[in-house]
C-alpha cells in the first residue's frame, strides 16, 4: 500500500511549514492517473498522524481530485479519460496525446491555528 509512505511524505511536507502550530487542514490535490485510493489514503492519514506529535494528531485531509484529461496531436481534441489503465484519445483511440491533467500530486495548502 503506497498510500501510507504517500502520507508520510505529506507530513514531512507540513510539518516543516507548521513551525509547532496546531494542523488543523491539509489539502492535496490527487490526479487520477496517480494511482492513489482516496479512502485508502484518508486512512493512513490518520495512522501517521496518530504517531506525530500532538500539533498534527487531528488533522483533517482534504483531497481535491483531479480527472485525467490528454490533448490529441491527431484529432486535436482534448478530453477527460476515464481509464487509468490506458491513456488514449477518446475520441478517434490515437495514443499519440499528452496528458494535460491527472498526473498531480500537490500540497496545496495547509490551515494552522
Amino acid at each position: 500500500m503506497h498510500e501510507l509512505s504517500l502520507c508520510r511524505a505529506i507530513a514531512g511536507v507540513v510539518k516543516p511549514h507548521a513551525a509547532s502550530r496546531h494542523v488543523d487542514i491539509v489539502r492535496v490535490r490527487v490526479g487520477a492517473l496517480r494511482q492513489v485510493v482516496p479512502d485508502s489514503l484518508e486512512f493512513c492519514w490518520s495512522l501517521v498522524c496518530q504517531h506525530l506529535d500532538g500539533n498534527m494528531v487531528d488533522a483533517e485531509l482534504e483531497l481535491d481530485l483531479v480527472p485525467a484529461e490528454v490533448l490529441c496531436h491527431t484529432c486535436r481534441q482534448q478530453s477527460r479519460i476515464e481509464s487509468r489503465f490506458s491513456v488514449c484519445c477518446p475520441s478517434c483511440s490515437s495514443t499519440d496525446v499528452d496528458v494535460v491533467c491527472g498526473n498531480e500530486f500537490l500540497v496545496t495548502s495547509v490551515e494552522v491555528s
